[in-house]
């Protein structure tokens, strides 16, 4: 492609985005999240009526993205505590990179899990695009979409160039602080046709996609939404699809995954393989084209890269790991749309339904705790309730659409994911709902430097400084409690306590999924408040963030102790050698293995 056809492409997306950019308008009396005693009030149904907590979660997710903004904020802002913040992002290449989303409880912007959260959370519009409607979120569902995909389209400058990283790890980790103290320089990461990335830049044409096709009305089922559709919105997404998933596949450049070009990306981010990315956009690109060309691309990268063997071993879908998504879309899309299958007997339903055969039945590598979680060791280390969730979502999603062989498999897995969403929402031995601000026993300390309210001082103290959250992190999805159910709600232990993006994005689909389904109270409501008080553990956690509660031998990943240094108005003062800070060690969250 020309150097003049990328900057008409780069103009015309600008052009789309001040033309399109509110179609839908946002409500005159803004939505905010309830106080947490709302979770202690059981409702009251009546016939007709749409639950008013699976409305609240819905809501609180969407708000908690919208919590999560970097660049300049909207009038629409609803956060208060927010500020204007980055607004220099690019300007060390010359571009604006300003905006999108900081990815977890820091301040740094990762294209890779930011784009699988939008994937994630366009193909549960697909699903149940109506749940949207029932709680009147639809609006706050296209702001939260448009936030992340124009920013998306400001880091796919050119056909070959897409912007992966915003922000240097190591400075930014080892800043606890608000939003207007942010550190620079924040370095801007690229993959390019000379240094390339094709699993980064196939998740991004994977998220493209799936929301050109949301936004061009297509559906999975009949619980899907047009409400949110806009032609010109779907066409500028599509364009920017092509064009990256040409560049992932184009042969004259060597296919690696993208931490080899930008390996500070993989210190926190880092991908082991590609093969599933290819397949989960070429899927997505045929719902989006119309097209049995991608649909067949997408059955010969399944079958020729033996993605199978990953649903064999029972990977777990997430940020890295997109084969279990790959079968169940497959399934999907023939389902839904068999013009495009031509013929096609690839078994994707029969994988897919094998895979999930085994969670349910007890026989994959996972099992479950005590407490009733699914636990699957390596994945679940770092953030427990990050793959129960979403093998809920999947089980969900496969149920809905009736692609059980038995309806009484369909009815095993919406009982089991069932299960999953209750431990979430509160059946588990700690009495915890693990979403902030839903419920009096929500975690209170999430691991946020954002809603902390810290000074970066505070960092030698992050536990105790300050006594309280400054502010209150609506809809964020904590990491989760240890295989033992455990849970201790510390800030500085960013295995259990840290938020992200993705975290909360199974989440989103669950809750339009119950709205769809009519489904009754969350379990919180029959949780008593202030019980966690008394179940909360004693002693200290041991996981990668804290290693205080290890038996003797046990060999964790501990924090890096530094000797710290404080930054005054008139100099820099050494601090003696009998204090340190600790600067944690960010997560390098578990993926494929």
């Amino acid at each position: 492609m020309t150097r003049l056809t990328d900057i008409s492409l780069l103009l015309y997306s600008l052009f789309l985005l001040r033309s399109t950019a509110a179609q839908l308008a946002l409500p005159n009396s803004p939505w905010t999240p309830p106080n947490a005693t709302f979770g202690t009030q059981p409702s009251s149904p009546s016939n007709g009526s749409v639950n008013p907590h699976w409305t609240s979660i819905l809501g609180s997710t969407l708000y908690f993205y919208e919590e999560q903004r970097s660049g300049k904020l909207p009038t629409t802002n609803r956060v208060s505590w927010r500020n204007d913040s980055a607004t220099d992002d690019g300007k060390d290449v010359g571009i604006d990179l300003s905006g999108g989303y900081y990815d977890a409880g820091d301040y740094i912007k990762y294209t890779f899990p930011m784009s699988f959260t939008v994937m994630s959370v366009c193909w549960g519009a697909l699903d149940f695009g109506q749940g949207y409607e029932l709680a009147n979120q639809t609006a706050y569902l296209d702001d939260m979409l448009r936030w992340s995909l124009d920013w998306l389209m400001k880091a796919h400058p050119s056909s070959d160039v897409l912007y992966v990283q915003i922000g240097d790890a190591d400075l930014d980790n080892a800043y606890w602080g608000g939003d207007q103290g942010i550190p620079t320089p924040r370095t801007s990461y690229q993959i390019n046709s000379t240094s390339p990335g094709t699993d980064a830049a196939a998740q991004a044409a994977a998220a493209f996609a799936a929301c050109s096709a949301l936004y061009n009305s297509r559906t999975l089922s009949s619980a899907g939404t047009s409400s949110i559709a806009n032609s010109s919105y779907a066409t500028a997404l599509l364009q920017h699809a092509q064009q990256l998933y040409a560049f992932a596949t184009n042969s004259s450049i060597p296919q690696i995954t993208y931490q080899t070009s930008v390996p500070s990306a993989g210190q926190a981010y880092a991908s082991s393989g590609y093969a599933d990315e290819l397949a989960i956009a070429a899927l997505f690109l045929a719902m989006a084209e119309n097209s049995t060309d991608s649909y067949s691309q997408a059955v010969q990268i399944y079958e020729q890269q033996q993605l199978r063997s990953h649903l064999q071993a029972d990977a777990v879908l997430n940020w890295d790991e997109k084969s279990p998504g790959v079968a169940i879309l497959g399934a999907q899309v023939m389902n839904a749309y068999p013009h495009l299958a031509n013929g096609s007997n690839v078994t994707w339903k029969t994988d897919a339904e094998e895979y999930l055969d085994r969670v349910v039945n007890g026989s994959s590598r996972a099992f479950i705790t005590s407490g009733g979680l699914l636990y699957y060791p390596g994945d679940s280390d770092d953030a427990s309730l990050n793959p129960a969730l979403n093998t809920a979502m999947l089980l969900l999603r496969f149920a809905h659409a009736g692609l059980p062989s038995t309806s009484s498999k369909a009815s095993s897995y919406q009982q089991f994911a069932q299960s999953q969403v209750d431990y979430f929402m509160g059946n588990n031995p700690m009495t915890v709902p693990y979403m902030v601000g839903l419920h009096p026993n929500s975690p209170s300390n999430p691991h946020s430097a954002l809603a902390t309210g810290a000074q970066p001082q505070d960092i030698a103290n992050i536990d105790t400084v300050p006594v309280h959250e400054a502010y209150t992190l609506y809809g964020g999805v904590v990491g989760g409690p240890d295989q033992s159910d455990q849970f201790w709600d510390l800030r500085g232990d960013w295995v259990q306590n840290e938020v992200a993006l993705d975290y909360v994005a199974p989440l989103v689909t669950i809750a339009a999924h119950a709205l769809v389904n009519g489904t009754g109270d969350p379990y919180y409501t029959q949780v008593q408040a202030g019980s966690y008080d008394e179940k909360r553990p004693k002693g200290a956690p041991c996981d990668a963030a804290i290693s205080t509660g290890c038996p003797t031998g046990r060999n964790w990943r501990v924090g890096k102790i530094v000797m710290g240094s404080v930054v005054s108005a008139v100099g820099v003062l050494v601090v003696s050698l009998g204090l340190y800070w600790i600067l944690l060690e960010r997560r390098r969250r578990a993926g494929k293995i």
